[in-house]
């Protein structure tokens, strides 16, 4: 059947009661199919259907107010979702809290797998991605709340070593994006920051035989150069063309983010947080010329900033999971997208790049670590977090070193004289006995002699086999008095250096507004 252009309104007719809607985008409104949510939900609220909705989605979005995936949470309209990061919708980690959808989590570079394996038919997704973290049966099993009871994954065991199993999807409704649309049919995606997994959730559909629903910004005479396809016509149902779309929510059509020489431009803000700064300072010296370096998001990420500052960032290569390489890394909502990217794949082959050991560094945040080095980013306080592309990263990097306060909520501190002074500590604890969810197993990475060291402004920690073990201090801490005295567990102590002087240096002072 040729392409149909429709009106969004036409094209959620397309959405039915207890459909299965894969969606593919990126926080901050990248290659958000924005019209067509609004669409569905519209239709929602006006005659309450579609509704018993499932919703796959790999990775986060939102605006963390009312846009994005917010527009599927509604009590009713959905009651299930997958989904690889969640913060980016508090109405749905609601929906989840309150057990009103089974909520389930799992690493994003499984979904968009997922999305790819059951596109063609085959039997799930098999890996060692996310064995010994919550996604492994013998923990959660990817389970988020009670009311999530079906298993997702299974263990299997082949040639002596463990693998997940990670069951197919059924797919009945793709709702993607891209930029233009040819006279075939064909999608492209020429002013999009990423294709992220858009190509792989059409492909689930069409593989289930359901449907593809596409938004773009502009339709064209002629046809399309076949090295600018993201989707052939051949994948594609409707199309909805929808001449108000923007690039993300904070750009209209930037090409910065799409050229691959970026423009000249005033230098990024520095770090003017003590805290930050230690740590980001502390993270930067791990990377050396010529890594292929990945960061994360928040303070993990002010790293880039470092090695800006240090005149390093183009020694290194860096990679983020939405499928872009160098260029100047977005920190704030934009985070994953790049300035002026050398490369760009989609997520689905940069999650299989990164699996395959590319990365020599990765540079992530940490809300808990326990004793035997293991990590939670993914839930904590009640809360259906959701890692991201952490656990794809994570369990595949030469090299993570975590990054973050050692001590949360009110810890001040300032650097005098080339010292870390500590003005007020902080209440809550992150270094705990156990994490409440295991999103990087420590154990088991030093099993396989992959090397994790945890950062923060007055210590540095190290996976050991014996677990986290205290090698470094600020110059002005007091071993017992600053660090196990806040500890409910003892590390491995041995010999203790002092964190580089360098990392102490003075910060900017923020002016007043």
């Amino acid at each position: 059947m040729p392409v149909q252009f429709v009106t969004a309104d036409e094209a959620a007719r397309h959405v039915r009661d207890g459909h299965t809607v894969a969606l593919a985008a990126n926080g901050g409104g990248q290659l958000e199919p924005n019209a067509l949510i609004a669409a569905v939900e519209r239709r929602f609220l006006a005659e309450g259907t579609p509704h018993g909705l499932r919703l796959v989605h790999a990775l986060g979005v939102g605006d963390r107010g009312t846009r994005g995936i917010n527009g599927f949470a509604h009590e009713g309209m959905t009651t299930r979702v997958i989904g690889g990061h969640w913060t980016w919708s508090p109405a749905m980690m609601g929906l989840a809290a309150e057990n009103k959808i089974e909520a389930y989590v799992l690493p994003a570079g499984v979904i968009t797998h997922l999305f790819r394996e059951s596109g063609a038919r085959r039997p799930g997704y098999l890996t060692r991605t996310g064995l010994h973290t919550f996604a492994d049966p013998r923990h959660q099993g990817g389970r988020a709340n009670a009311s999530a009871r079906e298993e997702l994954v299974e263990v299997l065991e082949l040639d002596g070593r463990e693998y997940l199993r990670y069951k197919p999807l059924h797919v009945d409704v793709a709702l993607v994006r891209g930029t233009e649309v040819d006279e075939l049919g064909n999608i492209g995606a020429d002013a999009e920051p990423a294709i992220l997994d858009a190509l792989e959730a059409a492909q689930a559909a069409r593989g289930c035989g359901g449907t593809v629903i596409v938004q773009v910004k502009r339709r064209i005479a002629g046809r399309l150069d076949p090295r600018r396809v993201l989707l052939p016509a051949a994948l594609v149902d409707y199309v909805v063309v929808e001449p108000t779309q923007t690039q993300t929510y904070l750009t209209e059509e930037d090409p910065e983010l799409f050229s691959p020489v970026p423009a000249d431009r005033v230098a990024a803000e520095p770090i003017t947080d003590p805290i930050r700064a230690v740590v980001a300072r502390r993270a930067a010296l791990e990377v050396a010329a010529g890594d292929v370096l990945n960061l994360g998001f928040g303070m993990s990420a002010d790293v880039a900033k470092v090695l800006r500052e240090q005149g390093r960032l183009g020694t290194v290569q860096l990679a983020v999971e939405q499928g872009l390489y160098d260029g100047e890394p977005e920190l704030g909502d934009l985070f994953g997208m790049s300035r002026g990217p050398s490369a760009r794949v989609s997520s689905a082959t940069q999650f299989d790049i990164f699996a395959g050991g590319i990365i020599d560094v990765t540079c992530l945040g940490m809300a808990q670590v326990d004793a035997r080095g293991n990590v939670n980013v993914s839930a904590f306080g009640g809360k259906v977090m959701g890692p991201g592309g952490f656990v794809d990263i994570s369990q595949n990097a030469r090299t993570a070193v975590f990054c973050g306060a050692f001590r949360a909520k009110g810890l001040r501190v300032h650097l005098e004289d080339g010292r870390l002074v500590i003005d007020s500590e902080g209440e809550v604890a992150k270094f705990v006995p156990e994490v409440e969810q295991v999103t990087y197993a420590g154990p088991f990475a030093a099993d396989e002699g992959r090397r994790a060291l945890y950062v923060t402004e007055r210590c540095v920690f190290e996976l050991t086999p014996g677990g986290l073990a205290l090698t470094e201090v600020a110059p002005g801490i007091d071993v017992e008095r600053d660090i196990l005295a806040h500890l409910d567990f003892r590390p491995v102590i041995g010999e203790i250096r002092p964190m580089p002087a360098e990392v102490f240096a003075p910060v900017a002072v923020a002016l007043p507004a």
